[in-house]
């Protein structure tokens, strides 16, 4: 029979989906996020135990005085074990789903009650969405709304909402036709009806569907820690994959506190909002004789009461002397950065070891881990920024090739890795994986593996196994590393034969003697690197914490060392063994994530050299950079801003210390012949320069000076030039027009930010206008500008752009000296300094150069360099 292609047609309209209705998955996300902030807000503010006694009131105003004290110590309980954070996460998003599912649900299981078709359409489709398993709603989860907890509301929502809709369509039918058609006989409008005589009747049965939808929102909650949902999933995901017992016993007994907290609250809250409720519970109270006091409930104004007074006194504490958090200073100002990972030891160490680092730099990571696949999707989304624990070029193919267009490699932080499997080496005869053949039985038939989403896993598969012959003898067993782990483990406290998948480097080939199996065929590859990877943009968003991610390299001591400390430091600790590692290796911080600002003084710190600069943009660029420079190092630069002919002037009695923007041999000629004599030339920090006329692109049949005499009348005769001292507009008026036959045109002398801003009017409105430029220039990068050819070669030959000083500069200041004799400066480099400072503005200089720093980390002890 031929095969249904179900599957690909799902792949389809997911595709369709997030290509033509993004716009709507985005907005849900918006709601979804800004209602789970307000409900975590609100349960994240109080102290533990103020919120914990608000709890216990209610359960006192639901169930009586000793429920009120169970619910107390239970989440006392849930404090002490260090629970409470992801308990009120995981209370958070059951509240968001569960108001969603209310909202939706109840208004639908009336309608079906009262309309046959209804019920009959929605049957089946609630039956899909109960009996679907619920881990199967997390894929479409992720790629619609991403990693984070909106996948894990989304799908509660749609797991945990056929009870309601079935309850609440059972509660409107079960209620006594003679008392609806009384109703309709005294003229009652169906709508009063409804509210007044069907709801109130049916609401036990209702209240009784919302009690299901809060258990199965709970237990799909756990299961969307998976994705990044937080909360206790995210504990109860940690433990498994980690073979936690301790964190697994701490979390399930979270979860079941606030689950029976939950059940036994909404079960009591029929008897106070259902008329039948208050009877039954009436009645309870009557029986009770003696023991009255145990179940007597406060009533509704004094238990608000009670909860207005804990909050209040909540809020008094947090204002007064509670715990503040101030936002993070430093580099990050307190960014969020999103960090994730495989629960690989490798993965993991590094994760944390960059959280802590970023956290120092004053940014607020926040690290999560999640299976290969979810990963790479969430990061590929912009969900997750950076991870540190791909495996290329062989591991992680798959998901590379996939991916490859939105992610951002920064290299391999450690190379010589290799895949492998292992056996312990007590284990005779087995050398190679063409040993395994034949030894199926010894091994009970199976290779233990890791996480099913790896890429070793899947090598092992569709190579592997093939490649030996393996595959009909032994069986891949999917598990997870720390439950590969915990066997190997087990296997060789016994004595046992046991086959895993492992890799170079990992701490169990120094906890353990095991012999890696040797790959004659080659299938598991060459071996690979590990790899930081960014999303796409990442590096423009946060250009610094992308070139430490470059730059960044470990050794294999250093990593197994880094594995050891946060192994011995225990699960939920994982920082405290980074902070330990950090200690035994002092100033690894400051090379991982070197800290702009944090420079050493250089040895003529103090000094104060007058630097002066024309107002042309690589001149006022690179001016101000060499200001922030030497300020880092200690000195006290002063700067002044001069035209041409008064700089070269104060430079050569020694008013003038210093400047970066002298064009030679021929833009400025006449002021070096003129005073060569007093100055040193501290050589050139910039080649390829040129001086020329440019006009838009727009503007046709205008490409050389010939053509512009051609089209003179078109420009209306005239050349908007620049400062009139410069040694371009003399060598124009000169030599270029003359050679032309353009005398007659006229040349404005307005300045350099006249030029540019007549040039963008002009370009504005489409109109012909001839300036004078010169490259390298940013408004090349900003406009379409044609370079007029100079067939006559009237502007001489290409220029340097040369630092002169005063004769006396190298001996006052001899540090300086040397630093500005090797500074050189790449096109893009000048380029992207000029639009920085642009960008910035007039009068905040300093400000544009401080962020291009930022962005190139080292560009200071390169320039200034300092031992």
């Amino acid at each position: 029979m031929p095969r249904i292609e179900i599957g690909a047609w799902a792949d389809a309209a997911v595709d369709w989906l997030r290509s033509n209705v993004a716009w709507l998955f985005d907005a849900i996300t918006s709601v979804l996020n800004a209602v789970y902030g307000f409900f975590h807000m609100v349960l994240a503010a109080p102290e533990p135990l103020f919120l914990a006694g608000i709890l216990a009131v209610l359960a006192w105003w639901l169930r009586g005085f000793l429920a009120a004290v169970l619910t107390f110590l239970g989440f006392v309980l849930i404090d002490s074990i260090e629970q409470w954070d992801a308990t009120m996460e995981s209370l958070s998003l059951v509240l968001v789903a569960c108001l969603v599912i209310v909202v939706i649900s109840v208004p639908l299981g009336i309608w079906a009650a009262r309309n046959r078709a209804v019920s009959g359409a929605v049957r089946p489709v609630l039956d899909l969405m109960q009996t679907m398993p619920a881990m199967v709603y997390l894929i479409p989860g992720i790629l619609f709304f991403g990693l984070g907890v909106v996948p894990g509301i989304v799908a509660t929502i749609v797991f945990a909402m056929p009870p309601a809709v079935r309850m609440t369509e059972l509660g409107i039918r079960q209620v006594d036709a003679e008392l609806v058609e009384a109703a309709d006989a005294f003229g009652t409008h169906p709508r009063r009806t409804l509210f007044r005589v069907q709801i109130p009747l049916a609401l036990p049965t209702i209240m009784a569907g919302i009690n299901q939808v809060i258990m199965l929102a709970l237990s799909m909650v756990v299961i969307a820690g998976m994705v990044g949902g937080g909360g206790l999933g995210s504990s109860v995901y940690d433990a498994i994959s980690s073979v936690d017992v301790g964190l697994g016993t701490e979390a399930g007994l979270a979860v079941v506190i606030l689950a029976m907290y939950l059940d036994r609250m909404t079960g009591a809250l029929n008897q106070r909002v259902s008329p039948l409720g208050r009877r039954a519970l009436a009645k309870a109270q009557a029986a009770l004789g003696g023991w009255k006091f145990l179940q007597w409930r406060p009533a509704t104004s004094l238990a608000m009461v009670g909860v207005v007074v804990l909050a209040l006194a909540a809020g008094g504490m947090n204002a007064f002397g509670g715990k503040s958090e101030n936002s993070a200073a430093g580099i990050g100002d307190g960014r969020t950065i999103n960090l994730g990972y495989v629960n690989w030891d490798e993965g993991k160490a590094t994760t944390y070891l960059w959280k802590e680092l970023l956290e120092q730099r004053g940014f607020k990571p926040k690290a999560q881990a999640l299976e290969a696949g979810a990963l790479y999707t969430g990061q590929a989304q912009g969900d997750i920024d950076v991870q540190t624990n791909s495996w290329l070029p062989v591991t992680h193919a798959s998901y590379w090739k996939k991916y490859k267009n939105k992610l951002e490699d920064y290299g391999a932080w450690y190379d010589k890795t290799s895949l492998e499997i292992a056996v312990p080496s007590y284990v005779k005869g087995v050398k190679t994986l063409d040993d395994l053949k034949g030894k199926g039985k010894e091994f009970g038939g199976k290779i233990v593996g890791i996480e099913p989403g790896a890429g070793e896993m899947k090598i092992v598969k569709d190579k592997v196994l093939k490649d030996y012959g393996l595959a009909g003898e032994y069986k891949l067993q999917q598990s997870s590393t720390s439950s590969m782990l915990a066997e190997l483990d087990r296997s060789i406290k016994a004595k046992k034969p046991v086959a895993v998948t492992l890799w170079s480097p990992h701490w169990a080939y120094s906890k353990y003697k095991l012999t890696k199996l040797k790959d004659p065929k080659g299938s598991f590859g060459s071996g690979d690197g590990i790899h930081a990877l960014g999303r796409k943009g990442f590096s423009k968003d946060e250009p610094q914490v992308a070139s430490w991610m470059k730059n960044f390299h470990l050794e294999e001591e250093q990593l197994t060392s880094l594995e050891a400390e946060i192994q011995d430091a225990g699960k939920g600790h994982e920082q405290d063994g980074v902070k330990a590692w950090l200690k035994k290796n002092p100033g690894m911080a400051d090379k991982l994530a070197p800290a702009p600002g944090a420079y050493a003084k250089g040895k003529d710190a103090g000094a104060a050299p007058n630097i002066g600069y024309p107002s042309w943009d690589e001149g006022i660029a690179t001016s101000f950079l060499w200001k922030y420079v030497l300020e880092q190092r200690g000195y006290k630069p002063k700067m002044r801003n001069l035209d041409v002919g008064p700089m070269w002037t104060g430079m050569s009695t020694g008013q003038v210390d210093v400047e970066m923007d002298a064009w030679l041999p021929v833009a400025q000629k006449q002021y070096w012949d003129k005073y060569k004599n007093d100055l040193v030339d501290l050589g050139a920090w910039y080649d390829k320069t040129s001086l020329e006329i440019a006009v838009p692109s727009y503007v046709k049949g205008v490409k050389t000076m010939d053509d512009l005499r051609a089209h003179k009348d078109e420009f209306k005769g005239k050349i908007i030039g620049i400062e009139p001292g410069t040694g371009e507009m003399k060598r124009l008026k000169s030599k270029v027009l003359p050679a032309y036959g353009i005398k007659d045109m006229k040349v404005t002398e307005a300045g350099t930010s006249a030029m540019l801003a007549e040039l963008e009017r002009s370009y504005a409105k489409k109109e012909p206008i001839a300036v004078v430029l010169w490259s390298p220039h940013w408004a090349y990068d900003k406009y379409d500008l044609t370079k007029l050819k100079d067939p006559k070669g009237t502007w001489g030959a290409n220029n340097q752009i040369k630092t002169l000083a005063n004769k006396s500069f190298p001996k006052k200041f001899p540090e300086f000296s040397k630093w500005l004799k090797n500074w050189h400066m790449q096109p893009e480099e000048l380029a992207s300094l000029e639009q920085a400072v642009n960008k910035a503005g007039t009068g905040h200089e300093e400000e544009g150069v401080k962020k291009w720093v930022d962005a190139h980390p080292g560009i200071v002890d390169k320039m200034a360099p300092v031992k």
